[in-house]
């Protein structure tokens, strides 16, 4: 592959006579052969099995192509709410009441421009991250980007190990190591839901958002918060990233802080959207028809983003309505699941069928996260290393992966589930100081007038864009120190 080329030769509607990579990607695609487990995977699409696969409506109304676009948001949009911000919002607003929606909201913003930039970047260039990133790196670089990547979708697949086992803990009775295991088959249930197609998937993923939204607004709207100081929660205020232990125990703002950072702005959505961008068919040739791809993948995106922070949002409501002053008691799911049944934690609302319906929510959303977790894997393989496997063999061992310290933590700690949620949250903070090293090269790609051409991001979101990774850089650096400090001391 020739990345030296300039943005004028690397696109058939400049130049008609030469092939575009993307062109060339879908033609390697094509000859890739099947019978090998492990397969060359060095000029083929992203996904390319389902990459422009979906037919986009060249004409119609604003709302019949943007419902053509729809879908890709919402899988970018499940790992915004991953059973690893529950612990963290829930956690935060018990401890902090709203004070830390402001960390929820800004996470918000700073999310809906990375994406933007990632689904641009798959649009314009017809490359995920993953590909974008190894192409212009040396090997090392490469390969130590790669393995920062992997442990980071290691992170978030043990938050949805741990959220999906406490779910079928909480609901039907069984052992914490025998709800671990049972977590393995849900590749069962991925391969089975890859046979229906990209579009049904992403039918069920929204449908498993809007259940998770009902339920949580639902149980907020009983939980009654006190609306002036809910909305005066999103208002920042610098004490936010004070690393100092609040009296009593429990974790510090600036620990809450990066791991809702880490729980909302997930960097293993990056990679992702940059492919799933490209699920939609898009006459390369036409210029136009990709601005219209960029500005309705835009829509796609914000729209379910948005729906994302009203989720994290109402987590964080929910914690602070009703278990504020009783940290200590919600702690884990187990704790949140007994509070939701407790009179003396919850109030009068407190009920059975509000733990239940807490559990369903739960399990939910470690499914969802599941789906595009799969997905990621393959993408980050096969961009970074040029190496294709089959999808059964890259979830049992992402999955297999993931397992080993969840496993390792339910065996020594005899299924203790504080040691699961400690090991839950300090997931959170590693994606959280993991998330730079996507961030970087996603800023440094599409703020280049030579890779993106006219497509290359506007002045005041580059500034946005390098002060949110320095901002973000900054505070994981004073979180290590603080660490090493308290381990010292």
């Amino acid at each position: 592959m020739n990345t030296g080329y300039e943005f004028e030769s690397k696109f058939g509607y400049f130049c008609p006579e030469e092939k575009s990579e993307g062109e060339i990607r879908m033609d390697n695609s094509k000859e890739t052969k099947n019978h090998h487990i492990v397969q060359d995977a060095t000029d083929t699409l992203s996904l390319s099995d389902v990459n422009s696969s979906i037919e986009a409506p060249k004409d119609g109304s604003f709302w019949r192509k943007l419902l053509a676009f729809s879908g890709p948001g919402a899988l970018v949009a499940v790992g915004y709410m991953d059973p690893g911000n529950w612990v963290t919002s829930v956690g935060g607003g018990a401890q902090y009441h709203y004070v830390l929606l402001s960390i929820v909201l800004i996470s918000s913003l700073i999310a809906m421009m990375l994406q933007y930039m990632a689904g641009k970047l798959g649009i314009v260039k017809q490359e995920d991250l993953a590909q974008a990133t190894r192409d212009r790196t040396n090997k090392p670089g490469g390969i130590a980007l790669w393995i920062m990547t992997e442990l980071a979708l290691m992170a978030t697949d043990i938050a949805e190990v741990i959220g999906g086992a406490i779910a079928l803990h909480l609901l039907f009775g069984w052992s914490m190591i025998a709800s671990v295991l049972t977590t393995a088959f849900d590749v069962i249930l991925l391969l089975l839901l890859m046979r229906f197609g990209f579009r049904k998937i992403e039918a069920i993923v929204i449908t498993l958002i809007v259940t998770i939204l009902v339920i949580f607004a639902y149980l907020v709207i009983l939980a009654k918060p006190e609306l002036s100081a809910m909305f005066g929660g999103y208002l920042p205020q610098i004490q936010d990233l004070s690393s100092k232990t609040p009296i009593g125990g429990g974790d510090s703002k600036l620990t809450l802080t990066l791991g809702i950072i880490g729980a909302t702005v997930m960097p293993h959505n990056l990679y992702l959207h940059s492919s799933i961008s490209q699920t939609r068919k898009v006459d390369r040739k036409d210029k136009s028809a990709i601005k219209e791809a960029v500005r309705f993948m835009t829509w796609d995106s914000n729209i379910q983003l948005t729906f994302a922070f009203v989720i994290n949002s109402l987590l964080l409501i929910l914690g602070a309505a009703l278990f504020f002053g009783h940290a200590n008691s919600v702690g884990t799911f187990a704790a949140m699941y007994d509070a939701l049944g407790d009179k003396t934690i919850a109030g009068a609302v407190a009920s059975p069928v509000l733990s239940t319906l807490f559990a369903v929510a739960l399990l939910a959303s470690g499914q969802n996260s599941t789906i595009t977790g799969t997905l990621t894997g393959e993408i980050i393989m096969e961009g970074f290393l040029h190496m294709r496997v089959p999808m059964w063999i890259r979830r049992v061992v992402t999955r297999g992966l993931a397992l080993i310290p969840v496993v390792a933590f339910t065996v020594i700690y005899g299924g203790a589930e504080e040691k699961l949620d400690s090991l839950l949250i300090n997931s959170q903070v590693f994606l959280s100081i993991a998330l730079p090293f996507a961030m970087a090269p996603l800023i440094l790609f599409t703020s280049s007038k030579k890779i993106m051409g006219e497509f290359v991001n506007p002045k005041w979101m580059v500034i946005l864009g390098w002060l949110s990774f320095i901002v973000l850089t900054g505070l994981n650096i004073k979180l290590i120190f603080d660490m090493v400090a308290g381990w010292i001391g």
